[in-house]
């Protein structure tokens, strides 16, 4: 038997379905403006289906993508919103933790237009101050290079909370990320930071055992958490885009996706879940396999 730790499904493509509005360049972060019930329903929903992390709906909610649409005023309100819905379900639950949520600065999937690890340390420094006295974990999201992954590193390294980080690889190669240095590479920034875990998260399912293959071998924890798209498109790295530019697998539906968890777990994760498009019914089939299979989610 062995303990998994069990983390959510997508929050913000799941807040964009179930608000039925169409997708603008803010994603969540406009769901949440327009529709703030929303974020706790879907926090709510992925505890009732066995998740043992909220995630809070941060991802987006930095001052540097807010500022494109002048919102930058409204950093500070809306990173407590997102924190206050996730700490709120969780309390209600009675158990559980909150990871809050750093995504790339300036856009996804882009770590050429990032700006460099000394400045973006000093951007990352706002949400890791408005998120670290409420959450338990802070989760560094989608990192694209080893660069872009140190900048946030140094934000939130030595801030009181364990610290996670989720790189994001290439779709039909594993072994390197979306910035074409391998995963391996990344094997200095985690000896030197020293995160509590490493993870793979928002890639291709098909991709991650190969990954995982390498940040096995930095001697921490490790899993991953894939998405639901058929692919990065082209379309989806541009200027402001919009999620309507990334297609929906129709092939991974909650068992098939589960089965992809299952080798993770048999390669040695043991921090699982979901990213966009992987939603609560995912999550319940993953915790129905894992306790048929003996793991204990914790």
């Amino acid at each position: 038997m062995t303990q998994i730790t069990l983390l959510d499904g997508s929050i913000g493509q799941e807040l964009v379905k179930r608000s039925g509005d169409r997708a603008t360049p803010l994603w969540s972060t406009r769901v949440m403006m327009d529709h703030p019930d929303l974020v706790r329903d879907v926090h709510d929903a992925y505890f009732a289906a066995g998740a043992t992390i909220a995630t809070t709906n941060t991802y987006a909610t930095l001052r540097d993508r807010l500022a494109s649409a002048s919102l930058e005023d409204k950093t500070e309100a809306l990173t407590e919103a997102a924190v206050t819905a996730a700490v709120t379900a969780r309390d209600a639950r009675g158990a559980g933790r909150v990871a809050g949520a750093l995504g790339p600065l300036i856009a996804s999937y882009r770590p050429d237009i990032c700006p460099p690890a000394d400045k973006a340390a000093i951007m990352y420094g706002e949400p890791v101050r408005l998120m670290r006295d409420r959450v338990d974990i802070l989760l560094i999201e989608t990192m694209s290079s080893v660069d872009q992954a140190e900048g946030a590193l140094r934000a939130a390294t030595g801030q009181g909370k364990p610290v996670w980080l989720a790189v994001t690889v290439q779709d039909d190669d594993g072994t390197r990320l979306r910035s074409g240095e391998l995963v391996s590479d990344l094997a200095g920034v985690v000896a030197g930071y020293q995160p509590e875990a490493v993870l793979i998260n928002c890639s291709r399912p098909e991709a991650v055992a190969a990954a995982l293959t390498a940040i096995a071998e930095f001697g921490v924890p490790f899993g991953a958490y894939a998405n639901g798209f058929t692919r990065i498109s082209d379309g989806f790295l541009t200027d402001l885009p919009t999620v309507d530019a990334l297609e929906q697998r129709a092939d991974l539906d909650p068992a098939a996706y589960a089965g992809f968890v299952m080798g993770w777990i048999a390669q040695g994760a043991t921090i699982v879940g979901g990213c966009c498009e992987i939603g609560p019914d995912h999550i319940r089939e993953l915790a129905r396999q894992l306790n048929a299979a003996g793991h204990q989610i914790v």
